[in-house]
């Protein structure tokens, strides 16, 4: 299992662990099929999502942006004079997080930190990584044991980094423009249950809606927005809203409003659900109502990233935990910074 001490001591390596996605047209079905076994998903949603894919050559850049990640974080880890191995591992498509712990137990790894690439609580973004982590070591013999590395939501660098790619999107729009942040949208029900119960639930949300608030103050924003894109699953059943292209297209028609800076705040990097839900998507919709949309930068390129990484993993070999000014108290983990809060990541 995931080592709940937060004080784990020295590791001998470090697994990226990402979400995954296809390489070529060929991959795009079964990948598909790998992310949504077992929750029912209609063969005519898969090819309809597909469609995203597809229009991108049928190769996600998710793939290439997490090997970006860890040549940074390689290069961080070089420049403060530690060689420590940084693995590549994912939970729907090539590279496997099985296939890679394999590799790391006969490169004779014994003692591991994982970071898993979500900054956030709740079920998919943070328990569904603890489940893959316990899943493959029980796969793989000889496995190391693994710790993760804490949700990252309110870290300065993750929040800095963030804001001065806020300021440089706000100086390339129209002035006056309407801040948008917007993050992955989940089931209300899921957002509901995840967390301890002294904090009534809703973490996912809370962190989202904390995040911005950090990111919005040390950008100089005043006022913004939170929405939510990319939602899936039936329509009967109700998911976080509103739907950013339903809210931009609400600014325009109710408001006004004429140019909007999207923040996509929910993701780390430049994938399928930022180049199609907002660069394509929401850009196609909103264009017929005369909006402009400037898209915020992800933060996952930046040595900023790469070097949050680092200091994510030095709280957890250290048991210290990075001073984070300006955030309310920890949303779903204790103040030690690297274990999670009973019930903290409820389905």
């Amino acid at each position: 299992m995931t080592d709940p001490n937060p004080a784990g001591g020295p590791v001998d390596a470090l697994l990226l662990l990402s979400f995954g996605g296809p390489e070529g047209q060929e991959d795009v079905i079964p990948f598909l099929e790998n992310v949504t076994r077992g929750r029912g998903i209609p063969r005519a949603r898969l090819e309809e999502v597909a469609t995203h894919y597809r229009h991108l050559g049928g190769r996600s850049p998710i793939n290439d942006l997490n090997r970006e990640i860890i040549a940074n974080i390689e290069a961080e880890l070089a420049d403060r004079g530690r060689d420590l191995p940084v693995y590549f591992g994912n939970r729907n498509w090539t590279p496997m997080a099985e296939d890679t712990v394999r590799r790391m137990a006969a490169d004779g790894v014994r003692h591991a930190a994982v970071f898993a690439t979500s900054a956030w609580g709740g079920y998919s973004g943070c328990a569904q990584y603890n489940e893959d982590i316990e899943r493959v070591r029980q796969q793989v013999a000889g496995a190391p044991t693994m710790i993760r590395l804490r949700q990252f939501y309110d870290h300065p660098l993750f929040v800095e980094r963030f804001a001065a790619d806020l300021r440089r999107a706000i100086d390339a729009a129209a002035p006056g423009a309407r801040v948008v942040f917007t993050a992955h949208s989940v089931p209300d029900a899921a957002d509901e249950v995840a967390g301890p119960p002294a904090l009534g639930g809703h973490l996912y949300s809370r962190q989202v809606q904390e995040a911005s608030r950090l990111v919005a103050g040390a950008a100089g924003v005043a006022e913004y927005d939170v929405v939510w894109q990319s939602r899936s699953g039936p329509p009967s059943v109700p998911w976080l809203e509103p739907d950013v292209v339903d809210h931009v297209s609400d600014l325009a028609t109710s408001r006004g409003v004429r140019d909007v800076v999207v923040v996509p705040i929910g993701f780390i990097s430049d994938h399928v659900e930022v180049i199609w839900d907002l660069d394509t998507e929401l850009v196609d919709e909103v264009r017929e109502l005369g909006v402009t949309v400037t898209r915020c930068a992800t933060p996952g390129p930046s040595r900023e990233f790469a070097r949050m990484v680092v200091e994510l993993l030095d709280e957890v070999e250290s048991g210290t935990t990075q001073p984070r000014p300006g955030s309310v108290p920890a949303l779903g983990r204790t103040r030690d910074g690297a274990r999670c809060g009973i019930g903290c990541c409820a389905r």
